[in-house]
C-alpha cells in the first residue's frame, strides 16, 4: 500500500525505535539499564488511584465525556492555575482537558496552519513539535539551541523570508532534552516577537513543577496581554506520575484554544470522567507531591552528575525537568556513544542528535531510574571506560 506524502516525511517516531533496540538486547538476556524514555518510575499517589477506582465504578462516569473536559477538572486546572502562577482564566473558555499533552501538542498544527505555513521549532526538541507540523503539511523552520546562548532561541536571527510564512513559534521551558530555562527577560521577548510578527505562541510546560536550586518556572501566560494568542500546556505525568493515564490541559487567551477544541471535537471523544475526577485529586495534593518529586530528581540529579562528573565527563546540573543533557566523550559520535554503551556496559542514553541536528555531541539522560540503578549504572561506566 502507498502511504500519504505526508506519513512519508515521518520518520520512525523516536522512543518506539528505542524500545525496539532495548527489546531486543533483553530478549538475549542482557541486563539493561535505560536512561532512555522519561517514564516516571514511580507509582502514583494512592489518595489518586483511589479516587479513579472509587468513581469508575459509578455508572453516570461510564459514559462519553466532554469533548472540552469535565467542568469540576477545568476549575481544578484553573484554581492551580491562580494559586501557583497568579494567571486567571476562565474554565469554560479558556481551559481544556487534553488527552496528556502530547496529544494537544500534535493536534494544534492541524488548527493554526495551512499547507506551507511555517512553525519555529527550536531544537533539540521534544519531537512532537516538528512530526504534528508536517502531518498538518506545514512547515518547519528550526531554531538551533546552543549552550553559548544557555539553550534559548536567538530570534533576531530567524531570516525575514521564514517570518513571513511563520505562524506559529514553540517553546518549551524547563527543557527537554537540555534541562535549560527561561526567566522572565526572555519570555517577555518572545511575547513582543511575537506581537510584532503576528505569531502565536505555543509554550509547552510541562515540567514546571521540576526545578532544582530555588529556580521556580514562571508561565508565560503571566506575562501575556488578553489580546495575544498564547496556547501553553501542561502534563500532569511528571509531578503525580500519571505517564500512563494520560492527562493534561491546555490554557491560553485569544482564539487558538477554540481551534484546537475544533479538531478535537472531531478526532476524539475526551478522556474518561473517572480519570479526569483523579485528577482533580492530584490537583489538591500537587503542591506536596511537587515538592516530593523535586527532592527525589534533585538527589538522581546530583548523583549521576557527581558521578559522571568524577569519571571525567563534561556535564553541568540542570535546573529544571528529568534530563541531563551531557557531551559524549573525544572520539565518538551520539549514536556511536550510545551504541558502545549498549554493547559493552549494557546502559541506554538516547543519542542528543535524535532531538535534532544540534543535539549532535549529546546524549540524553533521564532521571527516572532508582538511586540503586543508578549506582551500578556509574559502576558499569567506570570499569567499561
Amino acid at each position: 500500500m502507498k502511504f500519504s506524502s505526508r506519513i512519508e516525511k515521518i520518520p520512525p517516531y523516536l522512543f518506539s525505535e528505542i524500545d525496539k533496540k532495548i527489546e531486543a538486547k533483553k530478549a538475549v538476556g542482557a541486563d539493561i539499564i535505560s536512561f532512555g524514555i522519561g517514564d516516571p518510575d514511580i507509582a502514583t499517589p494512592e489518595e489518586i488511584v483511589e479516587t479513579l477506582c472509587s468513581e469508575s465504578a459509578k455508572s453516570q462516569n461510564q459514559g462519553y465525556p466532554s469533548y472540552f473536559g469535565l467542568q469540576e477538572f477545568r476549575e481544578a486546572a484553573s484554581r492551580w492555575m491562580h494559586e501557583r502562577f497568579g494567571v486567571d482564566l476562565n474554565p469554560s473558555s479558556e481551559i481544556m482537558t487534553l488527552i496528556g499533552a502530547k496529544e494537544g501538542i500534535a493536534h494544534l498544527p492541524l488548527a493554526i496552519l495551512d499547507p506551507g505555513d511555517i512553525a519555529l521549532v527550536p531544537e533539540p526538541a521534544y519531537p512532537v513539535y516538528a512530526m504534528g507540523t508536517l502531518l498538518a503539511d506545514g512547515e518547519v523552520y528550526y531554531l538551533p539551541l546552543k549552550k553559548g546562548n544557555d539553550f534559548l532561541p536567538e530570534l533576531r536571527l530567524i531570516p525575514a523570508e521564514a517570518l513571513e510564512k511563520a505562524r506559529v513559534l514553540w517553546l518549551n521551558y524547563p527543557n527537554n532534552p537540555t534541562g535549560g530555562i527561561a526567566e522572565e527577560d526572555f519570555l517577555r521577548q518572545a511575547l513582543d516577537f511575537a506581537r510584532g510578527n503576528n505569531l502565536a505562541i505555543a509554550y509547552d510546560n510541562a515540567y514546571s513543577e521540576i526545578t532544582y536550586d530555588g529556580y521556580v518556572a514562571p508561565s508565560i501566560l503571566e506575562y501575556a496581554d488578553a489580546s495575544d494568542e498564547v496556547i501553553e500546556f501542561h502534563s500532569l505525568s511528571k509531578t503525580c506520575n500519571m505517564a500512563g493515564w494520560r492527562l493534561g490541559f491546555a490554557c491560553g487567551r485569544g482564539k487558538i484554544l477554540e481551534g484546537l477544541g475544533i479538531v478535537k471535537t472531531n478526532i476524539d471523544s475526551g478522556v474518561f470522567n473517572p480519570i479526569q475526577l483523579a485528577g482533580v485529586t492530584a490537583f489538591s495534593i500537587m503542591k506536596e507531591t511537587g515538592k516530593r518529586m523535586r527532592e527525589i530528581y534533585k538527589r538522581r540529579r546530583d548523583l549521576i552528575c557527581n558521578g559522571l562528573s568524577k569519571l571525567g565527563f563534561d556535564v553541568v546540573p540542570p535546573k529544571g525537568a528529568i534530563y541531563i543533557w551531557m557531551r559524549v566523550p573525544e572520539g565518538f559520535d551520539s549514536v556511536g556513544f550510545s551504541s558502545y554503551l549498549l554493547d559493552k556496559a549494557e546502559l541506554f542514553f538516547t543519542p542528543g542528535n535524535s532531538y535534532g541536528p544540534s543535539g549532535e555531541g549529546y546524549v540524553r539522560i533521564s532521571l527516572t531510574v532508582s538511586d540503586e540503578r543508578i549506582e551500578e549504572a556509574l559502576s558499569r561506566l567506570k570499569n567499561t571506560l
